[in-house]
């Protein structure tokens, strides 16, 4: 084995470690579940709602027209014993799922009755492309420029599905390939197969999928030891929510409970731009990894500046125990350590000092990359697609997912920054800044150029399996 090949096996090991010590943790805290006085009923619900992403993943997301309402339900039934409940399995040889979700467009295709349909929330019913100037979805970024089918209208159904092991992978695909080929009245439109990187990090080269909300009655822990349980009802209908109530919820109950609603979108990055931009504000290799970890708030392995705020620690950043382990208020309020405008303190200001209740905005956040990687040193850009598809889980579109992105991602005002936003994830034209505190001179950057396009996106609901169920019974 070359020195290649065992850095890679290394990381590889690195990540089925940490797979098996959330493996462990979740049996640990299983049973203590319903001591908060909730229990969700999680075998109701379906794994793509709320396991957290696979380490490492192999995956493939499609998207379905249906033609006629009564193929649909055909392929429904046929899909539904491939629609994996509850959580990760302990045998990562069968840790894979595959979930199934509708736009508003999609359950209007199924048959949905009217009246059911009238009850579920604008956001969805309008959909992504209708609320794009809301969401910061603007210029080269405007669904316009969107790659088909996204915002048509057409994508009814979106089929996910995501293992840690190929093989697995493989078996889950074909079985739902068998599903929809031998449905006529039902069409692939789009497909777009994600991995994770050989490095284990995204086009950027940095680590993703280190946070995962803790949700009251799940069984599942969160990723901070620090963070008190959140409402159920953040996160699935039929739960209270961090307010003490119930959210809206469609009807009839049995389509609505236990369901949520997902936001997925496609975003190129611009890797080339990027390095540009940091080469260009530092004049060594130190500076220019200094400056990029103040931009997301976090160092490539994943250690958080809140920790580590000089330094990459690979170490630190390895140990699940401790690289989520941190708040923002007690040790770096002012943001000397990560900067209240970087990307990951931003979109989860934890106890930050902001404006508003950071718990009535949280998500379940799982990215998948796509594309190749630009090759280590490169900047110029090559012309290939890659970037991230990602899926934003929550209860409540508008509060969450739609809020984050306004509020928190293309405006600074409620960090005390009014104009500037997310300087990875915002829209930039080319004469944004961002604020970096430090001592005795905070640091601006300017002309921020933009380092993310969205390709496309839609909202969907992501039922339960009794809803399923109902779904693919329905009559006219």
């Amino acid at each position: 084995m070359d020195h290649d090949d065992g850095v890679q096996a290394g990381r590889r090991r690195a990540a089925r470690a940490e797979t098996d010590v959330e493996a462990q943790a979740i049996m640990n805290t299983a049973d203590s579940s319903s001591a908060a006085g909730v229990r969700v009923e999680i075998d109701d619900v379906q794994s793509g709602a709320l396991r957290p992403r696979p380490v490492p993943y192999e995956g493939k997301f499609l998207f379905l027209r249906v033609d006629d309402r009564h193929a649909g339900r055909a392929l429904l039934r046929r899909l539904l014993p491939l629609t994996a409940s509850g959580l990760p399995s302990v045998d990562r040889s069968q840790d894979a799922w595959v979930a199934v979700a509708f736009t508003y467009q999609g359950l209007r295709a199924l048959g949905v009755p009217q009246e059911s349909l009238d009850s579920f929330p604008r956001a969805f019913r309008e959909g992504m492309a209708a609320r794009a100037e809301l969401i910061g979805d603007v210029g080269e970024s405007a669904p316009a420029h969107w790659e088909a089918p996204f915002g048509t209208g057409e994508v009814h159904i979106a089929l996910s599905a995501l293992s840690s092991e190929a093989a697995q992978l493989d078996k889950e695909l074909e079985r739902a390939r068998v599903a929809y080929e031998d449905t006529p009245g039902v069409q692939v439109i789009w497909q777009q197969e994600v991995h994770q990187l050989p490095t284990g990090r995204t086009t950027f080269g940095f680590r993703d999928g280190i946070s995962h909300p803790n949700i009251e009655g799940v069984g599942l822990p969160g990723s901070n030891p620090q963070e008190a349980p959140i409402k159920a009802g953040e996160f699935l209908l039929g739960y209270p929510d961090e307010t003490g109530s119930l959210p809206s919820m469609p009807s009839p109950d049995v389509l609505g409970r236990n369901g949520t609603y997902a936001a997925v979108r496609k975003i190129h990055t611009n890797v080339a731009a990027w390095r540009q931009y940091l080469r260009a504000n530092t004049s060594s290799a130190e500076e220019e990894a200094l400056l990029a970890a103040k931009m997301v708030g976090r160092w490539p392995s994943g250690a958080p500046l809140a920790l580590a705020p000089e330094h990459d620690d690979p170490e630190l950043a390895a140990d699940p125990h401790r690289v989520n382990n941190f708040l923002y208020r007690e040790n770096d309020d002012r943001g000397f350590r990560c900067p209240a405008g970087a990307h990951v303190r931003r979109v989860n200001p934890r106890d930050s000092t902001i404006i508003g209740d950071a718990r009535m905005h949280r998500l379940i956040r799982r990215g998948t990359t796509y594309g190749p990687p630009l090759p280590e040193g490169v900047l110029e850009d090559d012309g290939a697609d890659r970037g991230l598809v990602g899926v934003f889980i929550g209860a409540h579109l508008e509060r969450q997912f739609e809020f984050i992105k306004a509020e928190w991602v293309n405006d600074g005002n409620f960090i005390g920054h009014p104009g500037e936003k997310d300087p990875v994830a915002g829209h930039h034209d080319g004469t944004g800044s961002a604020t970096i505190p430090e001592r005795p001179i905070r640091r601006r950057l300017q002309n921020l150029p933009g380092f993310v396009v969205t390709r496309g996106g839609e909202y969907c609901f992501l039922p339960g399996l009794r809803a399923l169920r109902w779904l693919a019974e329905l009559e006219d």
